[in-house]
Order: C-alpha cells, then sequence, then structure tokens
C-alpha cells in the first residue's frame, strides 16, 4: 500500500507535460503556419468556380406554322346507348350473339318460344276469313237490293238496312284485319334483332329463362362506338376563340390523348357547343366526333383533349423548355458569338405545349440554351456540346512531393 503514494507525484507530471505539448503543436500549427499564397489552388480543392467554361445544349431559334390548342380533360360518350330489351313474353329459347361481339343494325340476337304467338295469329286469320266471307255475302245481297229497289219491289227502308248492314260487315273486317297485323307484329317481336350497329355487353339472361316484355335489365347493351363522340369544356374566356371559326364554317379539329399526353389516341372534328355556359364552374360544354375505326376510344374513358382554334403562320418558335421564369419575368440564355451566355427578355406569344412562340426579345438564327441552365450567369462562357457529350472537367493540380 506505500507504493501508491510514491507514484502519484510522477504520473501528475506526466500528464501536465502530454497537455503542454499538445497546445504547443496546436499554436504552431494554426498561428504560426504560413498561408498559401493568394489564387493558389489547393490540392484539397477543385478548380474555382467559374473559371471552367460550362457544357451546354442549344436550339436554334426558328421560325415555322404553330398551331394553338385549346386544352381540356373529356370523356368519350357514345353517340347511341340501347339496352336490349323483349317485347313480348316467352321462354328464351336460344341466344344468337357473343359477349363482346360487334353486331349491324337487324342482326339477330336472340329467339323466344313462338308458339303461342302463332298459334294467336292462325286464330285472327281464322275469324279474318269468317268476316270476309260475311262480308262479301252482305255486298253481293246489297247489288240485289239495288236491282229489287230499282224495280220498285223493295222498300227504301230495307235498302238502307242492308247497306248499314254492309257497312258493318266492313268495319268488322278492319278490325279483325287489326288483330291479324297484331299477332304478326307480335310473332316477329320474338325474333329479337340489334336496333343499331355497335359493340355488345355483357349478356344480362340466358337461354331458358321466361322473360317478360320491358324488363328493365334486358338481354344485353349494345354501344355505338363507331362513330363516338367526346365531350370536354372550354373556360368562358376562351369562348370567342371556338365560337369565331366555327361561325365562320371552319372545320376545328379535335385531338384525344392519352393520360400521360405522350400518346394521340384519336383526331376528329368539333361538332357542336351546348347553348349555355355553366354559371357553377364558367365553362362552356363541346362535343367532337370521331371515326374511331379502330376503336381506340372506349366509352366513359377519359382522355385529354386538344381543341386546334388557329394557326400562326410563320411564328418564331423556341421549345417551351428554354422559357425560364423568374422575378424579372420570362426569359432565356443565348450563346453568343464570344461563346459567352446572355440574359433575353421575352415577350411570349402562343404555346403548343412543346413548342412556345415568341414575340419579342429572340431573333431568328439565335442559339438558345436548352440545358445546363442551372449554372448559368450573365456572360459566362460555354461550350456547347449538341449531339455530343459534355468534355469532363478539368483536374485540379496534384500536390507537388516535398523535397522536389
Amino acid at each position: 500500500m506505500s507504493s501508491v503514494p510514491a507514484s502519484a507525484p510522477w504520473l501528475r507530471r506526466v500528464i501536465y507535460t502530454s497537455v503542454t505539448l499538445g497546445i504547443a503543436v496546436g499554436v504552431w500549427y494554426f498561428g504560426f503556419r504560413t498561408p498559401p499564397p493568394e489564387g493558389s489552388r489547393s490540392s484539397w480543392s477543385g478548380p474555382r468556380s467559374g473559371s471552367q467554361a460550362v457544357p451546354v445544349k442549344t436550339v436554334v431559334a426558328q421560325r415555322q406554322n404553330l398551331a394553338v390548342h385549346l386544352k381540356s380533360i373529356g370523356t368519350v360518350v357514345p353517340l347511341n346507348t340501347v339496352t336490349v330489351r323483349s317485347r313480348v313474353e316467352g321462354q328464351l329459347l336460344r341466344v344468337a350473339f357473343e359477349e363482346g361481339q360487334r353486331v349491324e343494325k337487324g342482326q339477330l340476337l336472340a329467339e323466344i318460344d313462338p308458339s303461342t304467338y302463332r298459334i294467336r295469329l292462325a286464330q285472327a286469320e281464322g275469324q279474318q276469313r269468317q268476316n270476309l266471307a260475311q262480308a262479301q255475302t252482305a255486298r253481293s245481297d246489297l247489288q240485289r237490293y239495288e236491282q229489287l229497289f230499282q224495280k220498285n219491289l223493295l222498300t227504301l227502308q230495307e235498302l238502307e238496312l242492308q247497306q248499314a248492314l254492309v257497312a258493318e260487315r266492313e268495319g268488322a273486317l278492319a278490325s279483325f284485319q287489326a288483330q291479324v297485323d297484331t299477332a304478326r307484329l307480335e310473332l316477329s317481336y320474338t325474333k329479337i334483332e340489334a336496333p343499331i350497329s355497335g359493340r355488345l355487353g355483357l349478356r344480362q339472361v340466358d337461354a331458358g329463362n321466361l322473360i317478360r316484355g320491358g324488363e328493365a335489365g334486358g338481354l344485353v347493351v349494345i354501344t355505338q362506338t363507331q362513330p363516338i363522340s367526346v365531350m370536354f369544356t372550354v373556360p368562358e374566356v376562351d369562348l370567342q376563340k371556338v365560337l369565331d371559326p366555327l361561325r365562320a364554317g371552319e372545320l376545328l379539329v379535335v385531338e384525344a390523348w392519352d393520360r400521360s399526353e405522350q400518346t394521340r389516341l384519336a383526331s376528329g372534328v368539333l361538332k357542336t357547343v351546348d347553348n349555355q355556359i355553366d354559371v357553377a364552374t364558367g365553362t362552356l360544354r363541346l362535343k367532337a366526333e370521331f371515326a374511331n375505326e379502330d376503336e381506340r376510344l372506349f366509352p366513359n374513358q377519359f382522355v385529354n383533349v386538344r381543341l386546334r382554334v388557329r394557326t400562326l403562320t410563320d411564328a418564331l418558335v423556341i421549345p417551351a423548355a428554354a422559357v425560364q421564369y423568374g422575378s424579372r419575368g420570362t426569359y432565356a440564355y443565348i450563346v453568343n458569338a464570344e461563346h459567352k451566355s446572355v440574359v433575353r427578355d421575352l415577350v411570349l406569344g402562343p404555346s403548343d405545349g412543346v413548342l412556345q412562340s415568341i414575340a419579342q426579345g429572340l431573333q431568328p438564327g439565335d442559339q438558345v440554351v436548352l440545358e445546363g441552365l442551372d449554372r448559368l450567369r450573365e456572360g459566362r462562357s460555354v461550350i456547347v456540346v449538341n449531339g455530343a457529350s459534355a468534355p469532363p472537367p478539368e483536374p485540379s493540380p496534384s500536390r507537388t512531393p516535398r523535397g522536389k
């Protein structure tokens, strides 16, 4: 136990010496080390900002025709939709269609047991033949009554009675002829035919079931898909852009695009506009019609609609992605003859979403920067790398070994 107190002063001296030596080294390193000359590059840092030309890709401002569109979201709506129902009651003998099949107007879809209706028609035709014979007999008697009346062998009253009987027989004949026609019509209703051309949906009733006339569900739904229409709206402020050319007799082209606006599904024409503006939304409904020969438009499908209202002739255009927006307004970077970036303030015209027309700020042939905008400043040197990969950055100078 006596060795511990004897070693304590020696341990304290070692600790104090180590702390003092560390403080001295820190003071020398941070306080007395000579800083590198200004303008020299550290071996641990890259090239200074602004000392290297920025690689960019450019496009040339050029003149071309530009279609001006109004964009909206539309819904595909069939021109006609029919729920096929039976007009008479009976057992469904057979179904003559496949689900999803395309049918033409008048094509047989199903058949109901016609036995009952054939019997009714036979009864009506038999009664009609009986009435026809009675009417013929009454007409023959009337001819004889007229001859007897001319010979004063018959009174006027008897002649008039026979004339009334003939009229009665002819009335009964017409009435029973209507019954015959009704029976024949009901018999024809046992064959259910397509009322319109279109594509069938799913079958609602199977063969063998007893069906009634006018049932709500029906047999199947036929939807007309060729042609087909698209309903969409435009804001009230754009109303005259649509009505002026439409009333002048122009055909306004309407394009239907998919949800991502990457694929054009179909092209059609504007058919009509609604007769009033929706006060709740401030929009007007429009209907466009598409031939839809390839059936790429499907009923109740949502599509992006582009309505072409006019075409700018010889407009100065650049890609819309080259236009920048900031506190100074709209502008773009161009590359001048000295390969330096220059800011140009722009006055924009109409756009089609991809190309932007420029009213003021650019001239045909100007090289407008499209890519590499994030590092550009006014007057900075640039390297145009259109069609090639950007050059690698300049390597920083390596540290020179001591003693060389």
